[in-house]
């Protein structure tokens, strides 16, 4: 051939980081599709790589026939012997070295060019797969090439990724040349090639970032049970030590906090509450809504429900911001968790207690059935409402219609309780805001009549001040008329008076 296919090849090898050897297949594969286009499918073709000359030969092999039936397989004898080997004989095959160009053309050969080029392609898409998908669930770091709608596509090397805005941390920004750390989370193998999906927002990343930060976790000293998380916001962590001696929580947290905060930066600022893992449940989810402290907790185990009392002031702390705290808790549980203060689960055990009825008084309930629910941890008309279909069907003696049968009516009776308690409810705080109401207006009928008796004693009270007046003046005078001492002082008055009151023409 014209060119160095040996340098060719090699090149392209290094250059899309594929075996040599198959960039080699993949040529012949190439080739041998235009060869058959020409032949005819019952050619036989072969190729060897001749790494003196630095050529891939091509060769036809063809049985030496007195007469030729299939042109394809077959050659005669006195052509074979002029054309290639004078020794030939019938039933000889003898081999035909093929030149690209004079055989197949130009359009031939590039065709080859593009089933070679679509071949290469596939054998990296191949490749890129292989090496990916045994990375599922791993982190990587790349670097973002560009942002299409909202969309980033990272280079990993070897590789292109997307992230979808679902997986990317909310409020989290990106731009062009940005260094990314991110969690391979699936690996789909497509017409268009390899298709490799990153994540930031799934909980593997959280865990992942633990498992490189804390390296108690990467040699499984301390274990993650469980995350809950909502990204960009919170997330809970339940962490657990298979050593005694060693404190998960502390580990996790890190000397003044290094380890933590350092995940927290990765995060853009993601809060973390590191939760010390336990088997009781109650005692686990009073650990998960920290700081809030727990009163009590009733626990429902066929619903998987708890309900948690707080104290009145942390009601709004337990339940957190939009719930945020309360939601997290149930996820890392597994436990539905319904957060009530003292004065709502009080007021809520009184209507339980008033609603309570026992299921052997629920029509259409003999005592054999009642003793059969009764079997079952079924023992009131509330509990029986609540109970699958499936539960009740699992129960001797109960079909599926009958199951149905009492269920409705189950729910049916709570549902008329209900109404009747919350109209008792009703009518006795209206009793109440009547009987406030009319207190309060004997109040204000009382304020006016006290009221009326000051304005009546009015006139007798300036008629007494008056009298009071007169009195201390006739007492003055009596005293200045008798007191001697008091006599000059009375006589400098009285002239100061009589001067004031002299006619400026008088005193002249």
């Amino acid at each position: 051939m014209s060119f160095n296919m040996l340098e060719a090849m090699t090149m392209i090898a290094r250059d899309r980081n594929i075996e040599f050897d198959a960039v080699v297949a993949t040529l012949e594969e190439s080739l041998l599709a235009a060869a058959r286009k020409k032949f005819g499918e019952t050619a036989t073709i072969s190729f060897r790589f001749d790494k003196l000359s630095n050529e891939l030969l091509m060769i036809q092999t063809k049985r030496v026939v007195s007469t030729v039936l299939d042109p394809a397989t077959e050659i005669a004898l006195d052509d074979a012997k002029r054309e290639i080997d004078e020794a030939a004989e019938l039933g000889d095959e003898v081999d035909i070295f093929l030149d690209y160009e004079r055989e197949f053309g130009r359009n031939a050969i590039h065709s080859a060019k593009q089933i070679l080029a679509q071949k290469i392609r596939e054998v990296e898409h191949e490749r890129i797969y292989n090496e990916y998908i045994d990375k599922v669930g791993t982190l990587v770091t790349g670097i973002v090439q560009h942002i299409d709608k909202g969309n980033l596509i990272v280079n990993l090397g070897r590789g292109e990724a997307i992230m979808p805005v679902r997986e990317q941390i909310p409020r989290e920004r990106f731009r062009q040349g940005d260094r990314i750390r991110a969690l391979i989370l699936d690996v789909q193998l497509s017409a268009r090639g390899p298709q490799i999906v990153l994540s930031r927002a799934n909980n593997e990343f959280l865990k992942g970032l633990f498992a490189v930060e804390v390296p108690e976790i990467y040699e499984r000293i301390i274990e993650i049970k469980a995350i809950a998380r909502e990204p960009g916001e919170r997330a809970k962590v339940a962490v657990y030590s298979s050593d005694d001696r060693i404190d998960p929580v502390g580990a996790c947290v890190g000397v003044k906090g290094v380890r933590v905060q350092s995940i927290v930066r990765e995060l853009n600022n993601e809060r973390i509450d590191i939760v010390p893992y336990t088997s009781n449940p109650e005692l686990f989810v009073t650990r998960a809504l920290a700081p809030a402290k727990v009163i009590s907790i009733d626990t429902d185990e066929l619903e998987q429900k708890m309900t948690v009392v707080v104290e009145d002031e942390k009601l709004s702390l337990a339940i957190g911001r939009a719930g945020q705290n309360a939601r997290l808790a149930s996820k890392l549980t597994g436990w539905k968790v319904n957060i009530m203060s003292e004065v709502e689960y009080d007021a809520a055990k009184k209507k339980e207690a008033a609603l309570l009825m026992p299921v052997g008084q629920l029509d259409g309930v003999g005592e054999t059935l009642r003793d059969r629910l009764l079997e079952h941890d079924i023992s009131t008309v509330q509990r029986l409402a609540a109970t699958p279909l499936e539960t009740m069907t699992a129960i001797e003696g109960i079909g599926e219609k009958t199951a149905e049968t009492l269920i409705e009516r189950a729910t049916a009776k709570v549902e008329e309780l209900e109404a009747e308690y919350e109209a008792q409810r009703a009518a006795e705080e209206a009793a109440a805001a009547e009987a406030a109401a009319e207190e309060a207006e004997e109040s204000e009928d009382g304020a006016m009549d006290a009221s009326d008796m000051f304005h009546d004693d009015e006139p007798g009270a300036e008629t007494d001040e008056d009298t009071i007046i007169e009195t201390e003046d006739s007492d003055s005078d009596d005293d200045a008329t008798d007191d001697p001492t008091t006599g000059d002082d009375a006589e400098v008055v009285a002239s100061s008076d009589d001067t004031e009151d002299d006619d400026p023409e008088d005193r002249g």
